[in-house]
């Protein structure tokens, strides 16, 4: 008898982390706010978005399906994700320091730390123990 059958598999599911995400943005910018009004809460949005956007890039782009399902096609995706994840971190901080300095910095890291460090929460996010199809 072969347990593959019996095992139901099911895709990662993001959302939880990613409106954990976002609710680390709005409280850091609601604190911004109440703390140094508009610019402070611009500084917060713009530090939150420069840690979302890249893990929202790495989540699509690894979840798609290219090369196949080998574990070789998948260990591939996963680093090219990776690679285009650091990379956009990296234009996005580049972009936001010259193009428009945060007036605050502190929130501005402050909402950059917040946002990043949910995926530490992510085994809690994520609902279930069943097995996880990372396809």
């Amino acid at each position: 008898m072969h347990k593959t059958n019996s095992v139901q598999r099911r895709r990662m599911d993001f959302r939880r982390l990613f409106l954990a995400q976002g609710l680390a943005i709005l409280v850091t910018m609601g604190i911004a706010a109440w703390w140094d009004s508009l610019e402070g809460l611009i500084s917060a949005l713009l530090g939150g978005l420069v840690g979302l956007l890249p893990s929202v890039y790495f989540v699509w782009c690894g979840s798609r399906r290219r090369g196949g399902k080998t574990p070789r096609a998948k260990a591939l995706n996963f680093y090219q994700a990776a690679m285009g994840k650091f990379g956009l971190t990296v234009a996005l901080f580049v972009v936001v320091f010259i193009a428009a300095p945060p007036s605050n910095p502190a929130f501005f890291f402050s909402a950059y730390v917040a946002v990043v460090l949910m995926h530490w929460l992510a085994p809690w996010l994520m609902s279930g123990n069943r097995p996880i199809d990372l396809r």
